[in-house]
Protein backbone atom coordinates (compact mmCIF):
# COMPACT_ATOMS: atom_id res chain seq x y z
CA UNK A 1 0.00 0.00 0.00
CA UNK A 2 1.28 3.46 -0.87
CA UNK A 3 2.39 5.55 2.06
CA UNK A 4 0.52 8.84 2.53
CA UNK A 5 1.97 12.05 1.16
CA UNK A 6 3.79 14.42 3.51
CA UNK A 7 1.38 17.38 3.39
CA UNK A 8 3.66 19.63 5.45
CA UNK A 9 6.47 19.04 2.94
CA UNK A 10 4.12 19.72 0.04
CA UNK A 11 3.10 23.02 1.59
CA UNK A 12 6.73 23.98 2.16
CA UNK A 13 7.34 23.23 -1.52
CA UNK A 14 4.43 25.51 -2.48
CA UNK A 15 5.11 29.17 -1.62
CA UNK A 16 1.55 30.24 -2.45
CA UNK A 17 0.21 28.26 0.52
CA UNK A 18 1.56 30.95 2.84
CA UNK A 19 -0.76 33.60 1.43
CA UNK A 20 -3.94 32.02 0.15
CA UNK A 21 -6.38 29.16 0.62
CA UNK A 22 -6.26 27.94 -2.97
CA UNK A 23 -9.15 25.65 -3.88
CA UNK A 24 -9.12 26.48 -7.60
CA UNK A 25 -6.65 23.91 -8.89
CA UNK A 26 -9.01 22.87 -11.68
CA UNK A 27 -8.52 26.43 -12.94
CA UNK A 28 -4.81 26.89 -12.38
CA UNK A 29 -2.97 25.18 -9.56
CA UNK A 30 -0.38 26.69 -7.25
CA UNK A 31 3.04 25.80 -8.63
CA UNK A 32 5.74 24.13 -6.56
CA UNK A 33 8.96 26.09 -6.05
CA UNK A 34 10.90 23.87 -8.45
CA UNK A 35 8.56 24.84 -11.29
CA UNK A 36 8.82 28.54 -10.49
CA UNK A 37 12.60 28.35 -10.28
CA UNK A 38 12.89 26.41 -13.53
CA UNK A 39 10.85 28.96 -15.46
CA UNK A 40 12.50 32.01 -13.93
CA UNK A 41 16.02 30.62 -14.29
CA UNK A 42 15.54 30.02 -18.01
CA UNK A 43 14.04 33.48 -18.52
CA UNK A 44 17.04 34.97 -16.76
CA UNK A 45 19.34 32.92 -18.96
CA UNK A 46 17.54 34.20 -22.06
CA UNK A 47 18.10 37.73 -20.78
CA UNK A 48 21.78 37.04 -20.11
CA UNK A 49 22.83 35.24 -23.31
CA UNK A 50 19.92 35.52 -25.77
CA UNK A 51 16.83 33.42 -26.46
CA UNK A 52 18.31 31.19 -29.17
CA UNK A 53 21.48 30.67 -27.19
CA UNK A 54 19.62 29.74 -24.00
CA UNK A 55 17.50 27.35 -26.05
CA UNK A 56 20.62 25.70 -27.44
CA UNK A 57 22.06 25.28 -23.94
CA UNK A 58 18.83 23.68 -22.71
CA UNK A 59 18.19 21.35 -25.65
CA UNK A 60 18.90 18.16 -23.71
CA UNK A 61 16.59 19.27 -20.88
CA UNK A 62 13.86 20.19 -23.36
CA UNK A 63 14.19 16.80 -25.04
CA UNK A 64 13.84 15.15 -21.62
CA UNK A 65 10.37 16.70 -21.21
CA UNK A 66 9.04 14.34 -23.89
CA UNK A 67 10.30 11.37 -21.90
CA UNK A 68 8.76 12.65 -18.68
CA UNK A 69 5.34 13.06 -20.30
CA UNK A 70 5.67 9.65 -21.94
CA UNK A 71 6.25 8.16 -18.47
CA UNK A 72 3.18 10.00 -17.18
CA UNK A 73 0.82 8.63 -19.84
CA UNK A 74 2.43 5.31 -20.82
CA UNK A 75 3.49 6.30 -24.33
CA UNK A 76 6.75 6.64 -26.26
CA UNK A 77 8.45 10.07 -26.34
CA UNK A 78 7.96 10.20 -30.11
CA UNK A 79 4.20 10.12 -29.62
CA UNK A 80 4.24 13.36 -27.58
CA UNK A 81 3.96 16.91 -28.88
CA UNK A 82 4.53 19.94 -26.64
CA UNK A 83 1.87 22.58 -27.24
CA UNK A 84 0.48 25.72 -25.65
CA UNK A 85 -2.70 24.30 -24.07
CA UNK A 86 -5.08 21.37 -24.02
CA UNK A 87 -7.38 23.24 -26.40
CA UNK A 88 -4.52 23.88 -28.83
CA UNK A 89 -3.50 20.23 -28.70
CA UNK A 90 -7.10 19.01 -29.21
CA UNK A 91 -7.57 21.45 -32.09
CA UNK A 92 -4.39 20.33 -33.87
CA UNK A 93 -5.47 16.71 -33.66
CA UNK A 94 -8.93 17.59 -34.94
CA UNK A 95 -7.52 19.79 -37.72
CA UNK A 96 -5.42 16.91 -38.98
CA UNK A 97 -8.53 14.72 -39.24
CA UNK A 98 -10.44 17.45 -41.05
CA UNK A 99 -7.53 18.15 -43.42
CA UNK A 100 -6.62 14.55 -44.23
CA UNK A 101 -9.95 12.76 -44.10
CA UNK A 102 -12.41 15.60 -44.47
CA UNK A 103 -16.05 15.55 -43.40
CA UNK A 104 -19.27 15.32 -45.37
CA UNK A 105 -23.01 15.29 -44.86
CA UNK A 106 -22.90 11.54 -44.31
CA UNK A 107 -20.67 11.83 -41.23
CA UNK A 108 -21.79 11.58 -37.61
CA UNK A 109 -19.70 13.24 -34.89
CA UNK A 110 -20.41 11.86 -31.42
CA UNK A 111 -19.63 13.77 -28.22
CA UNK A 112 -20.28 13.37 -24.52
CA UNK A 113 -23.22 15.26 -23.09
CA UNK A 114 -20.83 16.93 -20.63
CA UNK A 115 -18.33 17.90 -23.34
CA UNK A 116 -16.45 21.19 -22.99
CA UNK A 117 -17.53 24.04 -25.26
CA UNK A 118 -14.16 24.44 -26.97
CA UNK A 119 -14.42 20.84 -28.19
CA UNK A 120 -18.03 21.10 -29.36
CA UNK A 121 -17.92 24.44 -31.16
CA UNK A 122 -15.41 23.24 -33.84
CA UNK A 123 -17.68 20.25 -34.51
CA UNK A 124 -20.65 22.58 -34.89
CA UNK A 125 -18.61 24.62 -37.36
CA UNK A 126 -17.91 21.49 -39.41
CA UNK A 127 -21.56 20.46 -39.23
CA UNK A 128 -22.74 23.87 -40.41
CA UNK A 129 -20.40 23.87 -43.41
CA UNK A 130 -20.59 20.20 -44.44
CA UNK A 131 -23.95 18.91 -43.25
CA UNK A 132 -22.36 16.42 -40.85
CA UNK A 133 -24.39 15.78 -37.70
CA UNK A 134 -23.24 16.40 -34.12
CA UNK A 135 -24.88 13.93 -31.74
CA UNK A 136 -24.66 13.77 -27.95
CA UNK A 137 -24.12 10.37 -26.37
CA UNK A 138 -26.66 9.72 -23.57
CA UNK A 139 -25.58 9.65 -19.95
CA UNK A 140 -25.98 6.49 -17.93
CA UNK A 141 -27.76 6.30 -14.60
CA UNK A 142 -24.64 7.51 -12.78
CA UNK A 143 -24.30 10.56 -15.04
CA UNK A 144 -21.26 9.33 -16.97
CA UNK A 145 -21.23 8.54 -20.68
CA UNK A 146 -23.38 5.45 -21.25
CA UNK A 147 -20.90 3.10 -22.92
CA UNK A 148 -23.61 0.68 -24.05
CA UNK A 149 -25.62 3.53 -25.57
CA UNK A 150 -22.49 4.66 -27.41
CA UNK A 151 -21.97 1.14 -28.74
CA UNK A 152 -25.53 1.10 -30.06
CA UNK A 153 -24.92 4.36 -31.91
CA UNK A 154 -21.85 3.12 -33.78
CA UNK A 155 -22.06 2.50 -37.51
CA UNK A 156 -19.85 3.13 -40.51
CA UNK A 157 -21.00 6.75 -40.66
CA UNK A 158 -19.49 7.64 -37.27
CA UNK A 159 -16.38 9.61 -38.15
CA UNK A 160 -15.32 10.87 -34.73
CA UNK A 161 -15.96 10.34 -31.03
CA UNK A 162 -14.86 13.09 -28.60
CA UNK A 163 -14.91 12.52 -24.84
CA UNK A 164 -13.75 14.68 -21.95
CA UNK A 165 -12.23 12.37 -19.33
CA UNK A 166 -13.02 14.56 -16.30
CA UNK A 167 -15.53 17.30 -17.16
CA UNK A 168 -14.85 20.59 -15.42
CA UNK A 169 -18.40 21.14 -14.13
CA UNK A 170 -19.81 17.96 -12.59
CA UNK A 171 -17.14 15.94 -10.75
CA UNK A 172 -17.52 12.74 -12.75
CA UNK A 173 -14.84 10.60 -14.41
CA UNK A 174 -15.85 9.08 -17.73
CA UNK A 175 -14.66 5.54 -18.42
CA UNK A 176 -12.52 6.44 -21.42
CA UNK A 177 -10.88 3.01 -21.44
CA UNK A 178 -14.24 1.23 -21.77
CA UNK A 179 -15.18 3.66 -24.52
CA UNK A 180 -11.89 3.01 -26.28
CA UNK A 181 -12.51 -0.72 -26.05
CA UNK A 182 -15.87 -0.32 -27.83
CA UNK A 183 -14.17 1.74 -30.55
CA UNK A 184 -11.35 -0.70 -31.34
CA UNK A 185 -13.22 -2.19 -34.30
CA UNK A 186 -14.49 1.19 -35.49
CA UNK A 187 -12.90 3.46 -38.07
CA UNK A 188 -13.98 6.49 -36.03
CA UNK A 189 -11.27 8.77 -34.72
CA UNK A 190 -11.20 8.92 -30.93
CA UNK A 191 -10.23 12.17 -29.16
CA UNK A 192 -9.86 12.31 -25.38
CA UNK A 193 -9.62 15.60 -23.50
CA UNK A 194 -7.51 14.89 -20.41
CA UNK A 195 -7.27 18.57 -19.43
CA UNK A 196 -8.59 17.95 -15.91
CA UNK A 197 -7.36 14.39 -15.44
CA UNK A 198 -3.64 14.71 -16.24
CA UNK A 199 -1.86 15.02 -12.93
CA UNK A 200 -4.73 13.89 -10.71
CA UNK A 201 -5.59 10.39 -11.97
CA UNK A 202 -3.41 7.73 -13.63
CA UNK A 203 -3.40 7.77 -17.43
CA UNK A 204 -2.39 4.93 -19.74
CA UNK A 205 -2.91 5.75 -23.40
CA UNK A 206 -2.50 2.11 -24.41
CA UNK A 207 -5.43 1.11 -22.20
CA UNK A 208 -7.49 4.15 -23.23
CA UNK A 209 -6.94 3.49 -26.93
CA UNK A 210 -7.39 7.10 -28.05
CA UNK A 211 -6.00 8.45 -31.31
CA UNK A 212 -5.37 11.77 -29.59
CA UNK A 213 -5.17 12.74 -25.93
CA UNK A 214 -4.70 16.39 -25.01
CA UNK A 215 -3.80 17.96 -21.66
CA UNK A 216 -2.73 21.23 -20.09
CA UNK A 217 0.11 22.02 -17.73
CA UNK A 218 -1.60 24.59 -15.55
CA UNK A 219 -4.23 22.51 -13.77
CA UNK A 220 -3.61 19.39 -11.67
CA UNK A 221 -0.09 18.97 -13.10
CA UNK A 222 0.78 22.30 -11.40
CA UNK A 223 2.81 23.58 -14.35
CA UNK A 224 2.94 27.03 -15.95
CA UNK A 225 0.09 28.56 -17.92
CA UNK A 226 0.57 28.46 -21.67
CA UNK A 227 1.82 24.87 -21.69
CA UNK A 228 0.31 21.52 -22.59
CA UNK A 229 0.85 18.36 -24.56
CA UNK A 230 -0.77 16.19 -27.21
CA UNK A 231 -0.42 12.43 -27.53
CA UNK A 232 -0.83 10.99 -31.03
CA UNK A 233 -1.32 7.27 -31.67
CA UNK A 234 0.64 5.29 -34.23
CA UNK A 235 -2.50 5.23 -36.36
CA UNK A 236 -2.72 9.01 -36.27
CA UNK A 237 0.97 9.39 -37.10
CA UNK A 238 0.75 7.01 -40.04
CA UNK A 239 -2.54 8.20 -41.56
CA UNK A 240 -2.99 11.89 -40.73
CA UNK A 241 -1.22 15.09 -41.74
CA UNK A 242 -1.53 18.23 -39.60
CA UNK A 243 -2.55 21.53 -41.15
CA UNK A 244 -0.94 23.96 -41.38
CA UNK A 245 2.63 22.75 -41.18
CA UNK A 246 5.65 24.97 -40.60
CA UNK A 247 9.42 24.61 -40.89
CA UNK A 248 9.52 22.74 -37.55
CA UNK A 249 6.79 20.22 -38.33
CA UNK A 250 7.94 19.66 -41.91
CA UNK A 251 10.95 20.22 -44.18
CA UNK A 252 10.72 22.28 -47.39
CA UNK A 253 12.38 20.26 -50.15
CA UNK A 254 13.39 21.29 -53.64
CA UNK A 255 10.24 19.58 -54.83
CA UNK A 256 7.53 19.61 -52.17
CA UNK A 257 7.90 18.95 -48.46
CA UNK A 258 8.46 16.12 -45.98
CA UNK A 259 6.47 15.83 -42.73
CA UNK A 260 8.26 14.93 -39.49
CA UNK A 261 7.85 11.30 -38.58
CA UNK A 262 6.78 11.67 -34.94
CA UNK A 263 4.27 13.71 -32.95
CA UNK A 264 6.47 16.80 -33.21
CA UNK A 265 4.72 17.30 -36.55
CA UNK A 266 1.95 18.76 -34.37
CA UNK A 267 4.28 21.46 -32.99
CA UNK A 268 5.32 24.86 -34.32
CA UNK A 269 8.78 26.39 -34.25
CA UNK A 270 8.16 29.26 -31.86
CA UNK A 271 7.27 28.31 -28.31
CA UNK A 272 7.93 29.57 -24.79
CA UNK A 273 10.79 27.29 -23.77
CA UNK A 274 10.88 28.56 -20.19
CA UNK A 275 7.31 27.35 -19.84
CA UNK A 276 8.04 23.99 -21.45
CA UNK A 277 10.94 23.43 -19.06
CA UNK A 278 8.59 24.34 -16.24
CA UNK A 279 6.09 21.81 -17.54
CA UNK A 280 8.79 19.16 -17.46
CA UNK A 281 9.66 20.09 -13.88
CA UNK A 282 5.98 19.84 -12.91
CA UNK A 283 5.60 16.41 -14.51
CA UNK A 284 8.78 15.17 -12.82
CA UNK A 285 7.54 16.50 -9.48
CA UNK A 286 4.25 14.63 -9.91
CA UNK A 287 6.01 11.43 -10.97
CA UNK A 288 8.30 11.63 -7.95
CA UNK A 289 5.29 11.93 -5.64
CA UNK A 290 3.44 9.15 -7.46
CA UNK A 291 0.23 9.70 -9.42
CA UNK A 292 -1.56 7.02 -7.39
CA UNK A 293 -0.75 8.83 -4.15
CA UNK A 294 -1.72 12.19 -5.65
CA UNK A 295 -5.02 10.75 -6.84
CA UNK A 296 -5.79 9.25 -3.44
CA UNK A 297 -5.06 12.50 -1.60
CA UNK A 298 -7.12 14.65 -3.97
CA UNK A 299 -9.98 12.15 -3.82
CA UNK A 300 -10.01 12.22 -0.02
CA UNK A 301 -10.11 16.02 0.11
CA UNK A 302 -12.83 16.22 -2.53
CA UNK A 303 -14.97 13.70 -0.65
CA UNK A 304 -14.42 15.68 2.56
CA UNK A 305 -15.55 18.87 0.81
CA UNK A 306 -18.67 17.21 -0.60
CA UNK A 307 -19.58 15.87 2.83
CA UNK A 308 -19.13 19.25 4.50
CA UNK A 309 -21.01 21.24 1.88
CA UNK A 310 -23.87 18.73 1.87
CA UNK A 311 -24.64 19.55 5.52
CA UNK A 312 -25.48 23.19 4.71
CA UNK A 313 -29.16 24.14 4.31
CA UNK A 314 -30.02 25.14 0.75
CA UNK A 315 -26.76 23.79 -0.71
CA UNK A 316 -26.89 21.07 -3.37
CA UNK A 317 -23.71 19.28 -4.39
CA UNK A 318 -24.06 18.72 -8.11
CA UNK A 319 -21.40 16.07 -8.70
CA UNK A 320 -22.28 12.86 -10.51
CA UNK A 321 -20.56 9.61 -11.40
CA UNK A 322 -19.78 6.34 -9.69
CA UNK A 323 -16.15 7.39 -9.57
CA UNK A 324 -15.56 11.08 -8.92
CA UNK A 325 -12.70 13.46 -9.56
CA UNK A 326 -11.19 16.24 -7.46
CA UNK A 327 -13.72 18.70 -8.86
CA UNK A 328 -16.54 19.57 -6.45
CA UNK A 329 -19.50 21.63 -7.67
CA UNK A 330 -22.50 23.04 -5.83
CA UNK A 331 -25.34 25.54 -5.97
CA UNK A 332 -27.50 27.26 -3.38
CA UNK A 333 -31.26 27.52 -3.74
CA UNK A 334 -31.39 31.14 -2.61
CA UNK A 335 -28.02 32.65 -3.56
CA UNK A 336 -26.73 33.29 -7.07
CA UNK A 337 -23.55 31.33 -7.74
CA UNK A 338 -21.66 34.40 -8.96
CA UNK A 339 -22.51 36.29 -5.74
CA UNK A 340 -21.48 33.28 -3.69
CA UNK A 341 -18.13 33.03 -5.47
CA UNK A 342 -17.52 36.73 -4.82
CA UNK A 343 -18.29 36.27 -1.12
CA UNK A 344 -15.93 33.30 -0.86
CA UNK A 345 -13.12 35.07 -2.69
CA UNK A 346 -13.50 38.10 -0.44
CA UNK A 347 -12.31 35.95 2.48
CA UNK A 348 -9.09 34.90 0.72
CA UNK A 349 -10.35 31.53 -0.52
CA UNK A 350 -9.92 30.86 -4.22
CA UNK A 351 -12.78 29.05 -5.96
CA UNK A 352 -14.23 29.28 -9.45
CA UNK A 353 -17.53 30.09 -11.16
CA UNK A 354 -18.70 27.71 -13.89
CA UNK A 355 -21.34 29.01 -16.30
CA UNK A 356 -23.58 27.34 -18.84
CA UNK A 357 -21.57 28.51 -21.85
CA UNK A 358 -18.72 26.21 -20.73
CA UNK A 359 -20.80 23.05 -21.28
CA UNK A 360 -24.16 24.09 -22.66
CA UNK A 361 -25.69 20.65 -23.22
CA UNK A 362 -24.85 19.48 -19.70
CA UNK A 363 -26.05 22.62 -17.92
CA UNK A 364 -29.28 22.78 -19.93
CA UNK A 365 -30.03 19.10 -19.35
CA UNK A 366 -29.88 19.61 -15.59
CA UNK A 367 -31.56 23.01 -15.46
CA UNK A 368 -28.50 24.79 -14.08
CA UNK A 369 -27.29 28.22 -15.21
CA UNK A 370 -24.13 28.41 -13.08
CA UNK A 371 -22.43 26.75 -10.14
CA UNK A 372 -19.55 27.12 -7.72
CA UNK A 373 -16.51 24.91 -8.38
CA UNK A 374 -14.08 23.82 -5.67
CA UNK A 375 -10.97 21.83 -6.57
CA UNK A 376 -8.46 20.87 -3.86
CA UNK A 377 -4.96 19.52 -4.45
CA UNK A 378 -2.49 17.52 -2.41
CA UNK A 379 -1.16 20.55 -0.54
CA UNK A 380 -4.59 21.59 0.73
CA UNK A 381 -5.77 20.65 4.21
CA UNK A 382 -9.08 19.68 5.77
CA UNK A 383 -8.83 22.89 7.82
CA UNK A 384 -8.85 24.89 4.59
CA UNK A 385 -11.94 23.05 3.43
CA UNK A 386 -13.58 23.63 6.83
CA UNK A 387 -12.92 27.34 6.34
CA UNK A 388 -14.66 27.21 2.97
CA UNK A 389 -17.67 25.40 4.42
CA UNK A 390 -17.89 28.00 7.21
CA UNK A 391 -17.84 30.87 4.70
CA UNK A 392 -20.49 29.25 2.51
CA UNK A 393 -22.63 28.58 5.56
CA UNK A 394 -22.33 32.19 6.75
CA UNK A 395 -22.99 33.58 3.27
CA UNK A 396 -26.15 31.54 2.80
CA UNK A 397 -27.56 31.50 6.34
CA UNK A 398 -30.16 34.16 5.61
CA UNK A 399 -31.19 32.83 2.20
CA UNK A 400 -34.33 30.87 1.63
Amino acid sequence: MNRPLDVDALRRDTPGCAGVNHLNNAGAALQPQIVIDTVVDHLRREGAVGGYEAHHEAEARIDAVYGSIASLIGSRPGQVALVESATEGWARGFQSIAFTRGFSGDDRLLVAGAEYASNVIPLLQVAERTGASVEFIPDGEDGCVDVDALASMLDDRVALVAITHCPSQNGLINDVAAIGDRLRDSEAWYLVDACQSAGQVPLDVTTIGADFLSATGRKFLRGPRGTGFLYASDRALSELEPFPLDLHSATWLSHGYAVRSGAQRYEYWERAYAGLLGLGAAVDYALDLGIDRISARIGELAAYARAGLSTLPGVTVRDRGTRRSGIVTFTHAGVDSADLVDAIRATGINVSLSTADYARADFDAHGISSLVRVSPHTFNTTAEIDALVDVVGASTSGAA
